[in-house]
């Protein structure tokens, strides 16, 4: 089992200066290097707390900088929001400065705030977004590139750097409905699946995927497909559950609130329940180190958990799934 960490920058309440927000995370970054984590995962936002981190490929570049061995990845670059030819450039760089360490995330967005201020309309989103995907990767692989698609035409443009990682820095597509999920499939792209959905879900939508991979021909054996766990751990039960509570209310107020006012995602929740408890049944890992432990291995039963994508809730969480949980997974 793979154990990676999906990196927020949250910025709740501002109760401390932005600064601090990422000298935490790289100081995290650093002692993720020396302890056997495969990759940090850099979650790329716009325009609210909820995560300030506006350029993944710049905070990879100092990531890099400070690491031997990790392997960066973006978690997830939002494709709509880039000239695809800019986008595959700056990764590719990103590839040549960190030694070939790159794993390239991709995503459409989904925060309405962001298709807004960019000047991109949500319905164009899944075109755009697969559009950039195709055109970065023959971006990297062909000498020359000739593409014409329904919102970019290239003639002829030889796209400078190639990445060091040959053909191409391994790819992932966040992929969170049944058409996305076929999309990728259909092509052989590996897929990150989501922090929010529950567990039962991520293991019919693991299904699913499997099944349509298997159909288009491609092979299941060796590929990593990351699933993003919120992560919650302290002393007691009872503090951790404080913990994810407080990270629950704070993902529902942000992710389904005003702040992002989502595209294209709805809010699981049935009519009356509590979103705040759902988070907490069926979502979140939280409790003791041993607890966490134990959910992990039933979770790699039931639903083929093989590459945990931690997003710890505090930094407590963080140093205890350092010390006390990934010396012990299998």
């Amino acid at each position: 089992m793979k154990l990676g960490v999906l990196q927020f920058f949250s910025w709740p309440g501002r109760r401390t200066e932005l600064t601090t927000v990422f000298s935490r995370a790289l100081e995290r970054i650093e002692t993720m290097d020396r302890s056997g984590y495969d990759a940090v995962w850099l979650a790329e936002h716009h325009f609210s707390d909820f995560s300030v981190c506006p350029s993944v490929h710049m905070v990879g570049t100092m990531a890099a900088a400070r690491t031997t061995r990790l392997r960066i990845g973006t978690g997830v670059s939002l494709a709509p929001f880039y000239h695809p030819l800019r986008l595959a450039e700056e990764i590719a760089l990103l590839d040549i400065l960190s030694g070939g360490r790159v794993n390239w995330g991709a995503g459409r967005g989904f925060a309405r705030v962001e298709f807004t201020a960019f000047g991109v309309p949500p319905d164009e989103s899944s075109s755009r977004f697969r559009e950039a995907v195709e055109i970065v990767l023959k971006a990297w692989t062909e000498e020359r590139l000739n593409f014409s698609g329904k919102h970019f035409q290239f003639e002829d443009i030889e796209v400078l750097p190639k990445p060091l990682q040959r053909p191409h820095p391994p790819v992932w597509v966040a992929a969170t409905s049944e058409q996305a999920l076929e999309w990728a499939a259909a092509r052989g792209h590996s897929v990150l699946m989501d922090p929010h959905a529950s567990h039962g879900d991520i293991g019919r939508k693991r299904r699913f995927y499997d099944e349509r991979m298997r159909s288009a021909g491609f092979a299941l054996a060796g590929r990593d497909l990351p699933i993003a766990r919120l992560v919650a751990l302290a002393e007691t039960a009872a503090k951790a559950e404080a913990v994810a509570r407080s990270g629950a209310e704070w993902m529902v107020s942000s992710y389904f609130g005003a702040q992002h006012n989502p595209v294209g995602v709805t809010d699981p929740t049935g009519p009356g329940a509590d979103p705040v408890r759902r988070y907490l049944d069926e979502v979140i890992l939280h409790g003791t180190p041993d607890k966490v432990l134990d959910d992990i291995l039933r979770l790699r039963e039931e639903i083929g958990l093989d590459y945990l994508l931690a997003a710890p809730l505090s930094q407590q969480s963080f140093a205890m799934l350092t010390d006390e949980v990934l010396p012990r997974l299998p």
